[in-house]
């Protein structure tokens, strides 16, 4: 009983862990403001970049425009129902990760909640704790398949360590490098936007930025990082629109 206590504790610390050395974006979505404010506080503080809404068409509008690593979604919403939010997330193939929030203990809740797409499912009160493992299994699974060391091409990311190295040398990155080059491997061969770089990273508060021009300067020292390890520089500008790291 001992061991297997020690050992689920030892799965979910390793979990918390994860979560912290990768920058992850959240989306709560919860009507009663006691509880999202003190996720929202909770989460950050665990690292994650957050962003909160809690009615149903503020949420909806949220799910149009981004996306999230993962949504804790509350299922009872002023104007609507978080069901309805996940039945919109399926029939648009939405790959981000969900967990309900009820306060219903409903098994029938519950079932359709997960065959419409959900990854799991927590009834109030809850621990925060508990969430936030909860979050960091759901994305570990989907993001990653459960890895800690990702290979890109020439770069290994050790995720649990935060430090990603080339041609064998580990780079000397601050700590926004590291999430923007861990960004750019996992959306590899891809054209990513300034605006989705700046709102992935920094989130809401970026939405009122006069300009972008930090990013530039994030993506000049990434290259020379990455050129003094004695690799190619694979971060490829596109004018006007933004950047793509070009691997195999």
């Amino acid at each position: 009983m001992i061991s297997l206590f020690v050992s689920e504790f030892l799965q979910n610390y390793c979990a918390i862990l994860y979560a912290k050395c990768v920058t992850l974006k959240i989306l709560i979505i919860e009507d009663e403001q006691a509880l999202l404010q003190s996720i929202l506080a909770f989460l950050t503080a665990s690292g994650y970049v957050c962003e909160s809404v809690s009615d149903y068409a503020g949420a909806l509008e949220k799910l149009e425009v981004y996306n999230y690593d993962c949504i804790v979604l509350d299922i009872m919403l002023p104007g609507g129902s978080g069901l309805q939010l996940l039945k919109y997330m399926k029939e648009n193939k939405s790959q981000d990760g969900v967990i309900i929030l009820s306060a219903k203990d409903s098994l029938e809740d519950k079932i359709k909640g997960l065959e419409l797409g959900a990854d799991d499912y927590l009834t109030k009160p809850f621990h925060l704790a508990e969430l936030s493992v909860r979050i960091a299994s759901i994305i570990r699974r989907k993001k990653f398949s459960g890895q800690v060391v990702l290979q890109f091409g020439e770069f290994q990311i050790d995720t649990a360590g935060q430090s990603i190295s080339v041609s064998s040398k580990i780079l000397d990155l601050t700590q926004k490098e590291y999430q923007l080059l861990l960004f750019l491997c996992i959306n590899k061969n891809k054209v990513i936007t300034k605006n989705a770089i700046a709102e992935h990273l920094w989130g809401d508060d970026m939405d009122m930025a006069s300009n972008l021009d930090f990013i530039y300067v994030h993506i000049k020292n990434l290259r020379k990082k990455i050129v003094a390890a004695g690799a190619e520089d694979p971060i490829k500008s596109l004018y006007g629109v933004g950047y793509k790291l070009e691997i195999p």
